[in-house]
């Protein structure tokens, strides 16, 4: 593959087929395949993914990169760690990755991947975990003095470690776990298996958006074969010590981390946003290695805790037309992630822009969809851009032309609307606020359905204020606990077939979540759906 490919949402975890539609292999079957890619990209949920496969044995036999891969090693790891699943992780260089791209048939043995019958040989070495600097903590920890769930998971960080080249852990103050969204058996079996080995989080933990509304999915319909082993997993790590705050948008709790802090994040969004906004410091951590950091409160000292990972290397460019409004937030943050695959971009041109912390949110959210990178700098508005916005080695304009023909990939599809989807990530109050002040009160088109993904908190907030009435009064539902990345039928109404989102994030991963069409569209474009069930593909006012 020369695209990067985020497992979650872009591989079918029951089956190994790539589900992405945007994805030029959309449709390949990824079991028992060598899969080549120069990285992987987006939701930190793939490491779940790649351990569904390995335990159903449709995993790829092996997995070969050009670049640094967190996501997909680490449930490598776990696979084998845990589990006794063998899946080989390669890193080659630029020159023997494209010799062995352009091979009909490769061998992988311990010491060398030989193709094209031994006419190409690439010598194999293991990570060397004896550069690995340990404190006498970790020492007695690996050793069993904090029991067998703190060794496992430490065993699982110092390997991540050593495929990291971090030279040593770095005490973090907080985490968030993104492993409980259940994507098959295997979150469960993990989960499970480290409550059985008696862990317990060493640091506050919050948890990420589960999968089933916990308290009402019951009467929501959901079928116990889905809901109970959803349930368990969260079940599971609430008892374990996680706190059950169930949203992907952890910086909007009270008490965000402060400029400077180290944490534990996962989640894609959660982390670009923690980085690049905050100023907090964090890797983007795979699903599994949150909870093991959790345990442990040690995480890898690499990526983004350093520096040097948190230097922009490309700067992007925007051509930001005059009266842009927050539609082009998800489409910039999409771009530049494609823009920007593989590396901290510096962006540019948005300087008098005056993004709001829900556009920031929506820039973060998409940009992780298309781009491995574990933030993002914005010249004139985020807080590092100044000290580490470097001096980029290039320059990739993104044109008005290319906005427009962004915001058309992302916006084709039927005019007639079956589903109005707002909340990835978690809607705020600000959000909520501005849906029912739109509506004014007024019933949804018949046969349509509009439907927010937010927080308990927001919920909260919400209903004391009278937003939730107002919003209710329209037929709008919403939905605390779980988001739109892992919501199901038949909380996502049987008959919808079109969807129409504000969030760029959503647009990407939806039709391979949902099989259904999923259009990007404008805030106004959502409430004239939502009141007509009609939304017409057409650019923003501001682009045509």
């Amino acid at each position: 593959m020369r695209e990067p490919l985020s497992f979650w949402g872009g591989v079918d975890p029951a089956t190994g087929i790539v589900i992405d539609v945007h994805h030029p292999s959309h449709g390949a079957s990824l079991a028992g395949a060598v899969v080549m890619m120069p990285t992987s990209r987006g939701s930190c949920s793939g490491s779940g993914v790649l351990l569904e496969l390995a335990l159903s044995g449709r995993n790829p036999a092996a997995l070969v990169f050009a670049a640094p891969e967190d996501t997909l090693t680490l449930g490598a790891i776990v696979a084998a760690e845990m589990f006794g699943r063998r899946i080989p992780v390669i890193r080659l260089a630029d020159e023997a990755f494209a010799a062995l791209s352009s091979a009909t048939e490769a061998t992988i043995a311990p010491d060398a991947l030989s193709a094209d019958h031994g006419r190409v040989r690439i010598p194999l070495a293991a990570a060397a975990q004896e550069d690995l600097e340990l404190s006498p903590d970790d020492r007695r920890m690996l050793d069993g003095a904090g029991g067998p769930a703190a060794q496992q998971a430490l065993r699982i960080l110092c390997a991540m470690a050593c495929q990291q080249g971090a030279r040593a852990l770095v005490d973090v103050t907080r985490a968030h776990v993104d492993g409980c969204i259940y994507a098959g058996p295997a979150n469960l079996i993990f989960a499970e298996a480290m409550e059985a080995l008696g862990a317990k989080v060493r640091i506050p933990t919050t948890m990420n958006a589960i999968s089933v509304d916990h308290a009402n999915w019951r009467r929501q319909g959901v079928a116990p074969a889905f809901g109970e082993p959803a349930a368990r997993l969260a079940d599971a790590y609430v008892r374990m010590g996680c706190r059950p705050s169930f949203t992907c948008a952890p910086y909007a709790l009270p008490d965000p981390p402060a400029f400077g802090e180290a944490i534990g994040w996962s989640e894609s969004n959660a982390v670009i946003f923690a980085n690049s906004v905050l100023g907090a410091r964090t890797a983007k951590h795979p699903d599994f290695l949150d909870f093991c950091i959790a345990v442990t409160g040690r995480a890898p000292l690499a990526g983004a805790f350093l520096d040097e990972g948190r230097q922009a290397r490309r700067a992007v460019r925007i051509e930001l037309p005059e009266g842009a409004d927050g539609a082009a937030w998800p489409l910039i943050g999409y771009l530049a992630g494609l823009a920007s695959p593989d590396r901290v971009p510096l962006i540019t041109g948005l300087a008098q822009a005056r993004p709001s912390h829900d556009d920031l949110k929506a820039l973060c959210a998409a940009f992780g969809t298309t781009s491995a990178a574990a933030m993002l700098h914005i010249a004139g508005i985020t807080p590092e851009a100044e000290s580490l916005g470097g001096e980029p080695e290039d320059v990739i304009l993104v044109t008005q032309g290319a906005l427009a023909d962004g915001w058309r990939k992302l916006n084709d599809g039927p005019s007639e609307v079956d589903l109005v989807a707002i909340g990835s990530p978690h809607a705020s109050l600000d959000e909520c606020r501005a849906v029912a002040d739109r509506l004014g009160g007024r019933p949804l088109a018949r046969q349509l359905s509009l439907i927010v993904t937010t927080s308990r908190d927001v919920v909260a907030a919400a209903r004391q204020d009278g937003t939730l009435a107002k919003l209710r009064a329209s037929g709008v539902e919403i939905v605390s606990d779980l988001c739109w990345c892992s919501i199901t039928r038949p909380v996502f109404p049987a008959r919808a077939r079109v969807v129409l989102t504000n969030s760029g994030k959503y647009a990407h991963y939806g039709p391979g979540l949902s099989g259904c069409t999923v259009r990007l569209g404008t805030l106004e474009d959502c409430i004239a759906a939502a009141l007509t069930g009609v939304a017409p593909a057409r650019l923003p006012a501001w682009l045509s």
